[in-house]
This record gives C-alpha cells, sequence and structure tokens, in this order.
C-alpha cells in the first residue's frame, strides 16, 4: 500500500491531477518494460554470438531508438490528451451511466471481457478504417520484431479519438478505472508478446491468447496475415468474427507501403497528412471524404493517392511525392483541354 500511495503521489505531482489507473499500471511498469528488452537482447546475444543490431537484423540500433522514441511521444502526448479532455470524457460519460455495475470478483471478470470486446473492435477498426489508421500505422511501420516494437505508439490516440471504444463499457456501468486499469493491463501484457526469442506454446495457448506467434503474424504484412489476430489478451473474438491466423510461413514485418525514415515526426504523422492531402485533392466532395472512413487501401476513382514522403512496395517499387505528379498531371490535362 505505501508502494501504491507514492506512485500516486508522484503521478499526481508530475500531473497536477490524480493519474488514472491506466496511467498508474503503464508509466510505473516502463522499467520493467525496458529490463524485459534488455534480457531479451542479452538472451539473443548468448544464444547466436552476435548483438543482432545491424541493418535487417532484429535489434537494428536505429529502428530500436525509433521505437523507444514513439513510445516516448506517446505518454507525454497521453497525460496531455487526458488532461485537455479524455479524462473529462469518461467523467461526463460516467455520470451519464445507465446502471452502475459493483465491484467484485464476479464484474470484473465480466469487465474483462468487456473490455477485450471493445479492444478487440477499436483494433479491427483501426486497421480497416484510415482515419484511426493514421493513428495505428505506426505502430505496424517498424520491420524488426523485439520487445521494443511495443513501445512503438502514436502521439494521435487522443486527436482521433481512440476513446470512443471504451466509453460504451463506461455508459454501461462499469468505473472509468476498471475498464481503463483492465485495459492498461491488456496492454502491459503485449509489451512481452512483441518477440522472436518465444516460438510457439502449447495449441491450447496458442488457439486462446494472443501469444508471441499470434502477434507476430499479426505484425506481418504478407497477404495471408493482413487484418488478422486483433485480441489483445485473449483470441475468442478472432476465432468468433473469423479474424484468426495461425503463424505458418516467415513472417514480413512492416506495411504494404512502406515509410523508410526515422523522422520522429513523419513516423506520427506521414498517414495523417496523406490521408488529408487525398481529402483536400480534387474532386467531388462526398467522395473525397470517403478517404476519411474508407480502408487504407482504398482508392478513389480518377484520383492517384498521395504519398508525401517516400514509399516502398512489397514489389520493392519506391513510391515519390505524387501529388506533385498528380499536379503536373493536372496542368498537362489543363492544357491539352484549352488546346481543343
Amino acid at each position: 500500500m505505501q508502494l501504491f500511495s507514492f506512485i500516486t503521489e508522484t503521478l499526481t505531482d508530475l500531473f497536477g491531477r490524480e493519474p488514472t489507473l491506466n496511467e498508474m499500471i503503464l508509466i510505473p511498469m516502463v522499467p520493467i518494460f525496458v529490463l524485459g528488452f534488455l534480457v531479451e537482447w542479452l538472451y539473443r546475444r548468448i544464444k547466436s554470438g552476435n548483438w543482432a543490431a545491424t541493418k535487417g537484423q532484429t535489434f537494428y540500433i536505429p529502428e530500436v531508438f525509433a521505437n523507444f522514441s514513439l513510445g516516448g511521444g506517446y505518454y507525454v502526448f497521453g497525460a496531455v490528451m487526458n488532461i485537455v479532455y479524455v479524462a473529462a470524457v469518461y467523467i461526463f460519460v460516467w455520470d451519464h451511466r445507465l446502471y452502475t455495475i459493483p465491484v467484485n470478483a464476479l464484474t470484473i471478470i465480466l469487465a474483462f471481457f468487456v473490455q477485450e470486446f471493445c479492444y478487440y473492435w477499436y483494433h479491427r477498426t483501426a486497421h480497416r478504417v484510415r482515419w484511426f489508421w493514421s493513428q495505428h500505422v505506426s505502430h505496424h511501420s517498424g520491420e524488426i520484431m523485439n520487445m521494443s516494437t511495443a513501445a512503438r505508439q502514436s502521439i494521435l490516440n487522443g486527436i482521433v479519438g481512440t476513446w470512443i471504444f471504451f466509453a460504451p463499457a463506461v455508459l454501461i456501468g462499469f468505473s472509468p478505472d476498471l475498464i481503463l486499469g483492465l485495459l492498461g493491463l491488456n496492454l502491459a501484457f503485449q509489451w512481452f508478446v512483441h518477440t522472436e526469442s518465444i516460438t510457439k506454446l502449447h495449441p491450447w495457448l496458442e488457439w486462446s491468447l494472443n501469444t508471441p506467434s499470434n502477434h507476430r503474424a499479426h505484425h506481418g504484412r504478407n497477404p495471408q496475415y493482413i487484418d488478422k489476430n486483433f485480441g489483445g489478451v485473449i483470441m475468442i473474438y478472432d476465432h468468433m468474427f473469423s479474424t484468426y491466423e495461425a503463424e505458418k510461413e516467415k513472417v514480413e514485418y512492416g506495411i504494404v507501403k512502406q515509410i523508410r525514415s526515422y523522422n520522429w515526426f513523419v513516423m506520427n504523422l506521414h498517414e495523417l497528412v496523406d490521408m488529408f492531402r487525398d481529402v483536400m485533392a480534387p474532386g467531388k466532395l462526398s467522395e473525397r471524404l470517403k478517404h476519411l472512413w474508407k480502408p487504407p487501401e482504398w482508392e478513389r476513382s480518377g484520383h492517384t493517392p498521395i504519398h508525401t514522403w517516400t514509399t516502398v512496395q512489397m514489389d520493392g517499387k519506391q513510391i515519390g511525392n505524387t501529388a506533385t505528379e498528380e499536379v503536373e498531371t493536372a496542368k498537362t490535362d489543363s492544357k491539352m483541354v484549352e488546346v481543343k
């Protein structure tokens, strides 16, 4: 209890407000996360005889630094968004809840499955709706897999409104602290499944839990792995909604149109910038707005998707700043019309 009080007081002094249970779990866990990463790296060194830290290897140094820099931004911006409005949203929803569900052993178990259900649909939507993908893409653009990959998070969570997926649980009557606390445990658990050091577990565990093997498949850009295995701790909803895929062939990490940059702003904002540039490109307004809610791969008829920064497709073809090409094409088409 003294440790709990110390953490609460420290975070209250830091934030100028009482921390959420989510923050109470995730922030003190940071040293454990880093220690887990270092143990994983040392295990790799002992097992293979090298540090695997050069380009294309599991612990490529620039990629690891990028991962931790994104994680730092995620923590800072998350705290700021909580202060600005997210905490107020949960308080508002709680004040207008439909019921008050008491906290006991049975309801905590029930809340766990409710939170997992909310997380599943957040995660699935974050892959299938571009507005939310603009926040989640930074987590998937890493091309290696180790525990630092779990730190590869976005500053945009509060901005795009990921809280909306968990607010219904609070509206039903589960306390915000309980739901956000379970979400914190969910995310803490997931740190340790971002690894290649653990291969396959018992078949029952592979079927029911988000194991390292299942999560490696989730991070794959191989066609059979794309948009699979969305569960946080459990795979039950993936089986229920037919999004489960076991890891079979070697996973190729990254995204289909791979961004090649370690610039912190580019890693965080490239998809958001491209999305809004696609929306602003000439065309019928109703079609342009579809860039916000259609899947990331959706293309508008007559419009070439804009890539502000160079990306590399799976076939190795580079796509540059197509916005410039599009403007030049439009100018050429305009001149042709004038000639006619």
